[in-house]
């Protein structure tokens, strides 16, 4: 059973774009989109550093950006990127050193700012410690830092400005016989960025990253990706996303793949489909379904699970979901298998009774996807 069956009217259809490498990551293509998300500890801080990439690398981040702002930051970054389980990129702003010292590093992917990199002489710098040490580079425009040059053209930060911008320094790269680029062009307001984002689509076969800088606290930010990144990814835009948040790195993967989950674009984990409740709710819904969210947080194989309060629309929700459980009277409710009344448990004993089912369900997938492992 399916939780997205194939419908016509929910089909995307992705941009085609080329693919590159960051790390062992492919990024555009047809490869999967990528999830990313950016430490916020002191780089320096080597311990510190390392445990946030792990948690974000356990909730499924593909890549991690971290920032190195000074020379101890990019000394600190050989041994991260040597103990990193997933790529890192470096976040590079203002000194184009910083970049060749990340590449000699060993980071994956170099993020360079064309306002504020400097001239196309250090840019050549650049690309050629790229080329010695196997960087990928993305080229990172962002409303809130342009070219100087740019803004008296245009007068205030918009999409011609910042696709003129990205389109520059692509040139950059490609007048140096460099092609492993991504690009990005970001900004707060949501509007603009979707705008310039739609417009570098049409202008460039280059993988785009995507992202609503600076989008605020954990809820406001992860209402102002979904909309700004789920309109883009909608229209096939997008080939890796990072989900900009004042909150851990940890929600912002999280928040990223729930918006990559809702369009179907991709899939880990548990997907729990569950009802607001009300007063026709059979159990404690609310409660039920946070609980349900840390138990089953370990789950990384594709899911789809029903949580639903009463029988209005329990047992339609469960057709479409591998488990479901849906409220009924006298203290129990119904669970469903595969779209299919199986059994009845008691509301007492259900959370840990769906924990098991999941779990086991998990591990017969992995066993189906993985037949080797399973012998």
């Amino acid at each position: 059973m399916s939780l997205n069956p194939i419908r016509p009217w929910r089909n995307i259809e992705r941009r085609v774009s080329r693919q590159i490498m960051v790390g062992s990551v492919p990024v555009g293509g047809d490869a999967p989109i990528s999830v990313q998300t950016m430490t916020n500890t002191d780089t320096t801080d080597v311990k510190a550093t390392l445990a946030q990439i792990l948690a974000a690398a356990e909730a499924g981040a593909d890549i991690v950006r971290v920032s190195t702002p000074d020379q101890a930051s990019t000394q600190a970054l050989r041994e991260i990127c040597r103990e990193s389980p997933v790529p890192i990129v470096a976040d590079i702003h203002f000194h184009y050193k910083r970049a060749i010292e990340a590449a000699e590093a060993g980071a994956a992917c170099l993020r360079i700012n064309p306002g504020n990199i400097g001239d196309e002489k250090r840019v050549r710098e650049v690309i050629r410690a790229a080329k010695d040490h196997g960087c990928s580079i993305r080229i990172g425009v962002n409303a809130g830092s342009l070219e100087k040059h740019l803004l008296d053209k245009y007068g205030e930060p918009c999409p011609d400005a910042m696709v003129e911008s990205g389109l520059d320094h692509i040139k950059i790269l490609q007048d140096n016989d460099f092609h492993e680029f991504k690009i990005s062009v970001k900004a707060s307001d949501v509007f603009l960025a979707a705008a310039a984002y739609q417009q570098l689509a049409e202008a460039t076969d280059a993988p785009i990253h995507l992202g609503i800088t600076e989008a605020g606290g954990f809820v406001s930010g992860a209402v102002k990706s979904a909309i700004g990144m789920g309109n883009l990814l909608w229209a096939g835009i997008g080939d890796t996303i990072r989900v900009s948040l004042s909150a851990d790195p940890v929600e912002e993967v999280r928040v990223g793949y729930e918006i990559l989950k809702s369009l179907g674009l991709r899939t880990r984990g548990v997907q729990i489909i569950s009802c607001p409740s009300c007063a026709r709710q059979g159990f404690d819904v609310i409660k039920t379904v946070e609980i349900l969210e840390d138990r089953l947080s370990h789950i990384k194989t594709p899911m789809s699970l029903s949580i639903i309060g009463c029988v209005v629309n329990g047992p339609g929700e469960a057709l479409l979901t591998d488990i479901g459980f849906t409220g009924g009277g006298a203290g129990s409710g119904m669970v469903y298998m595969a779209g299919k009344q199986d059994h009845k448990m008691s509301n007492d004993r259900m959370i840990d009774h769906i924990v098991e089912l999941v779990e086991k369900r998990a591990a017969e997938l992995e066993a189906q996807n993985d037949p080797v492992a399973a012998d």
